[in-house]
């Protein structure tokens, strides 16, 4: 009998075994899946980067992926792919600035790459390459309805972290927007060049207020941290970014009325996640994540967040963003 016991409790040991080898999942050799998430900068901006993190974690968290990451501190971006690439399965570059993106692919065929927010030259002869781009003027278009139905000055702001095709996309679905709700709203912009200055995000912010902005949209990373102080300082309101960021910078709940939503980390998580469960890559082509899809959206902040923003204004927003689903607003765009 005892001996009986005994055989049982080895049986059941070995299964527990099985069961927990089978949590994490592997890349197809037997080891664990290990994934690099590459910034352009570093994390910590509490919108575009973190947001990107917060996917990788839970792809950590649900399926025991090995998660690296690098910050690249504005410099040596290939040579950070690179180093990515030789020590993972799958490399995730966030920022345009890896550009570079076509040759490091190249040279690690069987490794696989997500690149954020851009498009790679040659993308159809990258099979290992899956770029993902975003409808941020679908969102931005509701951040400039928003902030006209919000300022009392007929003026509003944005602040870009420099002109490119990216920024330019919140840019001009956010003039838009503005001018749906009121045609009369005046729209100043400009742009700081660095997306990790808070000062110079401060100093942006505070000349577009000089200006008669009484609500700015802050477009800039790490810098826009800077528009949510200038705008505690001064007494104006400010639009987050990426992440919802009545959250993600709560000190500055009282001053941020909404966030433009770009769900950098969910598509980066779903993308793996697909990968993980089905074994299905979708290489060589461009993803663009859109409203329809939820990837884009307006976030107000949770139950303990400050409400600026009435109840009648949003379901004028939830309308809206409806109409831009359905096609019947169609939004300008800097994309191709």
């Amino acid at each position: 009998m005892k001996k009986t016991i005994s055989l049982l409790l080895v049986f059941a040991m070995i299964l527990s075994a099985f069961a927990l080898t089978g949590c994490s999942k592997d890349n197809g050799e037997g080891e664990e899946l290990t994934v690099s998430i590459v910034v352009s900068s570093a994390f910590g901006d509490k919108s575009f980067n973190d947001s990107a993190k917060e996917g990788a974690d839970k792809l950590a968290q649900d399926y025991g992926v090995k998660i690296k990451t690098i910050e690249c501190q504005e410099e040596n971006f290939k040579q950070y792919m690179v180093q990515a690439a030789e020590e993972s399965d799958i490399v995730v570059p966030v920022g345009w600035q890896f550009y570079e993106i076509p040759e490091v692919a190249k040279e690690y065929p069987d490794t696989k790459f997500i690149w954020v927010d851009n498009e790679a030259e040659g993308i159809a002869d990258l099979p290992n390459v899956l770029c993902i781009t975003y409808a941020q003027n679908e969102g931005s278009f509701l951040a400039g309805y928003i902030a006209a139905k919000m300022s009392q000055s007929g003026v509003v702001g944005a602040v870009g972290g420099e002109q490119n095709t990216t920024i330019d996309d919140f840019i001009v679905g956010y003039k838009q927007g503005a001018l749906y709700a009121n045609p009369d709203i005046k729209v100043v912009t400009n742009y700081a060049n660095t997306y990790e200055d808070p000062a110079k995000g401060k100093e942006c912010a505070l000349a577009l207020h000089n200006q008669g902005a009484d609500v700015i949209f802050q477009i800039a990373g790490n810098t826009g941290n800077g528009v949510f102080a200038a705008a505690q300082e001064a007494g104006f309101y400010a639009i987050g970014v990426d992440q919802d960021q009545k959250i993600s910078a709560p000190e500055y709940d009282k001053q941020i009325i909404c966030s433009m939503k770009k769900e950098v980390g969910l598509s980066i998580y779903d993308t793996i996640k697909t990968f993980i469960e089905e074994e299905k890559w979708e290489g060589a082509r461009v993803w663009t994540a859109d409203m329809a899809t939820g990837y884009i959206s307006i976030a107000y902040g949770n139950e303990d967040s400050e409400q600026q923003i009435s109840d009648a204004i949003k379901s004028e927003v939830e309308e809206i963003a409806g109409k831009i689903v359905s096609g019947d607003i169609v939004v300008d765009t800097t994309r191709q």
